[in-house]
């Protein structure tokens, strides 16, 4: 079953085509905006940027680490940087460049990983960013971003470039199911509750937030209240959102696109601890790299679907 079949949400954008469409609809009026990319402005979906504003884009080639000084030397002289490429060329190859020319500075660099997660599919393990979130997250001062659909995407483009500071934002291949059919409150730090509930709460972020609204679908239809919370930010979290699913549901199940570590569910986890310890359980890839082939596929094989979080949470329930 496709991701948002069960409840009944509409296929849209790519998370990556909506950042395109809004950074260059944003360009004319955030003038200081630059962007800075490393020959893949066509997938990234900075090139409508670039074709809009050429004196203010700068395609340095396939050289990731030089493409984030560049970003960071912009930004010290007054610029809003875009940076943008793969999610795996960008956190994982230029890690120590974010690091020191754009992390320890504190400068106003935005960058953008698109192509995250096992869903790119073919594109193989090489290209895909599953240990991204953990990486921006162990970065001091950056903001780490990820939304699950289009109107969420150009939201969180926006609350980027108001954002004073580094930030990461985490894109998609895959179209994606409408969650916010009529636009997205989005502020930095600030969850949504897309569906209340007061049996259990699913927290989800990116694609998984489709996967988490089935799963209460499900759930639902078994008698259960189920609360979903969209974490689109995992730094700085929502800690107050976390605690009162954990004082008033009592359980809570995590769901990721992400290695098990270092993401979302490590970072709820270190809240629930401290705060009101509780039941949690966690659907995420694992400890491993994923392969080459079709994109739903590989969620199906390594368990990123609403089945998956049907079970962790029927664990919780018994």
């Amino acid at each position: 079953m496709a991701l948002g079949e069960l409840s009944g949400l509409k296929l849209g954008q790519a998370t990556r085509d909506a950042f395109g469409d809004a950074l260059k609809e944003l360009g004319e009026e955030y003038k200081d905006v630059v962007t800075v990319d490393g020959d893949v402005g066509n997938s990234t979906r900075t090139e409508p940027f670039a074709k809009a504003f050429p004196d203010r884009a700068f395609n340095v080639g396939i050289a990731e680490s030089n493409m984030v000084s560049v970003a960071g030397g912009l930004a010290s002289s007054g610029k809003t940087s875009v940076v943008a490429s793969f999610a795996a060329f960008l956190l994982c190859n230029a890690y120590d460049q974010i690091r020191m020319s754009v992390a320890f500075p504190g400068l106003n660099v935005k960058l953008v990983g698109s192509h995250a997660g096992i869903s790119i599919g073919e594109d193989g393990p090489s290209q895909m960013g599953i240990e991204d979130v953990g990486l921006a997250c162990s970065l001091p001062g950056v903001a780490v971003m990820v939304p699950c659909d289009a109107a969420s995407t150009k939201a969180a483009t926006k609350a980027m470039l108001d954002h004073e500071g580094p930030t990461y934002l985490r894109l998609g291949r895959p179209k994606a199911p409408v969650v916010y059919p009529n636009g997205c409150d989005f502020t930095i730090g600030k969850a949504n509750t897309v569906k209340e509930g007061t049996d259990i709460t699913l927290i989800a972020n990116g694609l998984m937030v489709p996967a988490a609204l089935d799963a209460a679908a499900a759930l639902e239809k078994k008698g259960h209240s189920v609360r979903v919370i969209d974490m689109h930010t995992v730094k700085p979290l929502d800690e107050a959102a976390v605690i009162a699913a954990a004082k008033e549901t009592g359980k809570i199940v995590v769901v990721e696109e992400h290695l098990a570590h270092g993401g979302l569910g490590s970072a709820v986890s270190m809240v629930v601890c401290k705060e009101h310890p509780t039941p949690i359980s966690f659907v995420n890839l694992g400890d491993t790299f994923a392969e080459s082939g079709d994109g739903d596929g590989l969620l199906e094989k390594y368990g990123l679907t609403a089945e998956s979080v049907v079970k962790a949470a029927e664990g919780l329930l018994s």
